[in-house]
């Protein structure tokens, strides 16, 4: 018998559907095709300049030619725990912070060091599309907590309740969110925080979108509403949407100082320090005022109350109004099993694969995010692209 090529390990492991529609999309633009993208999470802003400048002098810096330690430049690590304490009122130390390579890097190494075979960990669904991944690499076992439109896309403390076991290790908390923008009210935070203290569960929190929330919504760091979870929570965090620095590849964990020791061990053998030029830029962002992130948030409001205003008008979407991210997270579930231009979409996946064959728009499936019947868009793109898009849509939708 013919043995397997690629391990099972890494054979289970999903392509991420966010940037496989990004990927298509952009292909069907270089083609010259007048493809409108909803799929991937970035800001249609550019790089703040006096943060390029500063990357621009570190190109220039012998000293950043060379290897720095695998957890982040020092003074990264400081200006990261002064920030933190700054935008969201909790207290660290520079030595419990490691520095990584994205988000995505921050989440794997938190779940590797924390995860052995077997352990369940709590995943309110719809969730981001590579938290189950990033949790199976590691050994645990992704547990979904489903909620809908109904609730606003919040998990209810005794929804969590049901889904725990005596294998239960942890909880993944988001908000605001990708993909619903949904946010839980701090009141509601602190319940969940006291909830997970009470039952002995590590929280993962992702803290990605703290500063992007609209009209009375509040963003509230659970590690500062409940300080007792200090000793058992990770908070995920990065530059990436905050200062419009997708491509910069920084990111950041921040937890107790065995844990942070532990996940620096491993990335020092998987991939040493981030690179030095964006650590640079990365310092330059977190020390500097928030004034960017401001501007951004004042033209994803605008887009938000555009998109989901669009949205509901056409016949068969439902679309509850989203307070953070710069994600819509319509239902589509009366769509599904009806003609559209002689087709029947069976799924939501369908749908998409039909919006994109027909009107050349691409918005991405709920079956990424664990929840069929929906759609994400992103309205982190232009004005202009947002309505032509939304109407090319409704103009399908509506034949």
């Amino acid at each position: 018998m013919t043995k397997p090529r690629v391990s099972a390990r890494i054979g289970a492991i999903a392509e991420s559907a966010t940037l496989a529609v990004d990927a298509k999309a952009k292909a069907l633009k270089a083609a010259g095709r007048p493809v409108i993208g909803f799929g991937a999470g970035e800001p249609d802003f550019p790089t703040p300049s006096y943060i390029v400048e500063a990357a621009i002098e570190a190109c220039s810096n012998q000293a950043w030619h060379k290897y720095t330690p695998a957890g982040g430049l020092p003074a990264l690590k400081e200006a990261i725990a002064v920030k933190t304490k700054r935008d969201s009122g909790y207290e660290v130390a520079a030595n419990q912070v490691v520095v990584t390579n994205g988000g995505k890097q921050a989440l794997y190494n938190t779940f590797a060091a924390l995860l052995d075979p077997g352990d369940e960990v709590l995943l309110p669904a719809p969730y981001w599309t590579t938290y189950p991944e990033s949790i199976a690499l590691a050994g645990g076992v992704p547990v979904e907590v489903m909620t809908d439109e109904s609730s606003g896309y919040l998990a209810s403390i005794e929804q969590l309740e049901a889904a725990r076991t005596p294998k239960t290790k942890m909880l993944v908390f988001v908000s605001p969110s990708n993909p619903t923008g949904a946010v839980y009210p701090p009141a509601q935070v602190e319940a969940i925080g006291r909830w997970a203290l009470e039952n002995e569960l590590w929280v993962v929190t992702d803290e990605i979108y703290e500063h992007l929330v609209y009209g009375d919504a509040e963003f509230s760091s659970i590690a500062t509403l409940v300080p007792e979870l200090a000793d058992t929570c990770v908070v995920v965090n990065g530059v990436a949407k905050t200062y419009a620095m997708t491509g910069w590849r920084v990111g950041w964990m921040i937890g107790p100082a065995d844990v942070v020791k532990a996940a620096t061990n491993l990335q020092s053998h998987a991939t040493s320090n981030v690179a030095n030029v964006s650590q640079a830029a990365a310092l330059a962002a977190v020390s500097g005022d928030l004034s960017a992130v401001s501007e951004m948030r004042t033209a994803f409001d605008r887009r938000r109350q555009t998109i989901v205003k669009m949205l509901n008008d056409i016949p068969g979407i439902t679309c509850p109004e989203p307070l953070g991210a710069f994600y819509a997270y319509p239902s589509v579930k009366d769509l599904i099993g009806k003609p559209i231009r002689g087709k029947v979409p069976n799924s939501s996946a369908e749908l998409a694969g039909l919006i994109l064959d027909e009107v050349e728009v691409a918005v991405v499936p709920g079956e990424a995010f664990g929840t069929p019947g929906y759609l994400r868009l992103s309205y982190a793109l232009g004005d202009e692209d947002l309505v032509t898009g939304v109407t090319r849509i409704a103009e399908l939708l509506s034949e």
